[in-house]
């Protein structure tokens, strides 16, 4: 896949890594608020093998407040052109706000990931317009309100509509089908058996001919299966990682870069045996 100036091979899984700069995040939420922390961090996972750094400037943990606008850009367009300037690595918007789509992209990002499918007032002609790779993910409801008791009637059936309508958006829009990602949004207005059923009908997804990208990383499924705290859910986010990719995933968004990229790494060289 094209992202502006760099190539990436979606043939071989990759590792997004997770920088977060909000002081309210689930997992590392304050601690990358500062621009050399930040920029270290993101230096720290490229060494590890992360070779996309999906950056944030407003948290989507369940039940997290809203960010204005320009609060958001405050957050990311400083390390998002230090990273830019320093660092080889593909950078990648995480967020639904266009105007924040628009700016970052101005500033050095290479693709925006939207996690409420470019739904939001001129997002999806933005991201047509700025000509970047997207990635449109499945959310029930949002932040405040997804984890209020979700319901389905077959999540993955559900799941795959929906990204497939959000396909035919991109490609209405004039998004090139090469340039669209696809996520089906892990613990966003989901069960621990919705999250459960979406991991065993990952294929299913496949059928929709796009890459897929998911983020299992510390979730809250992981602590609620193995009784682990947020920080104790290294050894669950890398199994599910590990599924993932060997069901045909493209893209793992991670914390834990490291790990993460050992376990493919065997998960790729058994895929190739």
């Amino acid at each position: 896949m094209q992202f502006k100036n760099k190539q990436l091979d979606l043939s071989i899984p990759q590792v997004m890594g997770v920088l977060n700069v909000t002081p309210d995040s689930f997992s590392d939420g304050g601690r990358f608020t500062n621009l050399d922390a930040a920029l270290n961090q993101a230096k720290q996972m490229v060494e590890e093998g992360a070779t996309i750094i999906d950056i944030g400037g407003e948290s989507t943990r369940p039940g997290a407040e809203a960010v204005t606008e320009q609060a958001e850009l405050d957050r990311v367009i400083p390390i998002i052109e230090r990273i830019a300037t320093e660092l080889d690595v593909i950078i990648s918007i995480d967020t639904c706000k266009a105007t924040v789509m628009q700016e970052a992209v101005t500033a050095g990002a290479h693709m925006i990931n939207d996690v409420a499918g470019l739904r939001a007032e001129g997002a999806l002609n933005t991201a047509a317009s700025l000509q970047v790779p997207v990635c449109v993910m499945h959310m029930k409801g949002e932040p405040r309100t997804m984890q209020a008791s979700p319901e389905y009637e077959n999540v993955v059936a559900e799941v795959k509509a929906f990204l497939a309508e959000r396909k035919q958006a991109c490609l209405d829009a004039g998004i090139n089908e090469n340039q669209i990602i696809i996520d089906p949004g892990f613990g966003f207005g989901k069960t621990v058996q919705h999250n459960l059923q979406i991991m065993k009908g990952l294929p299913d997804l496949l059928e929709l001919n796009l890459p897929v990208l998911l983020g299992v990383s510390r979730k809250s499924t992981i602590g609620a299966i193995l009784n682990r705290g947020v920080d104790d859910r290294l050894h669950g986010s890398v199994a599910l990682a590990s599924l993932a990719v060997w069901s045909g995933v493209n893209i793992i968004r991670a914390h834990d870069v490291k790990a993460t990229v050992d376990a493919l790494g065997i998960i790729q060289a058994i895929k190739k045996a």
